[in-house]
């Protein structure tokens, strides 16, 4: 009786285990997708918005200030 106890005690002492390992896998696999394509692209991420394309426009110098504030006001109007 006694080594019928410690059998059962060995092998049903792991057995509630089971169902966290596939879940710490999936777990973990789902963490790293998340990560591959949360990071994958940073520009992207920061969104090219059209008020920031205009900013680069004006830092490089291909339109001049007037035409910054000009299109910008456009910009804000077109958001409300």
């Amino acid at each position: 009786m006694l080594a019928a106890t410690l059998a059962f005690a060995e092998g049903a002492g792991h057995a509630g285990w089971w169902p966290v390992f596939p879940l710490f896998w999936i777990l973990l696999w789902g963490a790293v997708i998340l990560m591959v394509f949360r990071f994958r692209e940073p520009g992207r991420r920061q969104g090219h918005s059209a008020q920031g394309v205009l900013a680069d426009r004006y830092a490089r110098g291909e339109i001049t200030v007037e035409e910054y504030h000009e299109r910008l006001k456009v910009l804000k109007e077109r958001r409300r």
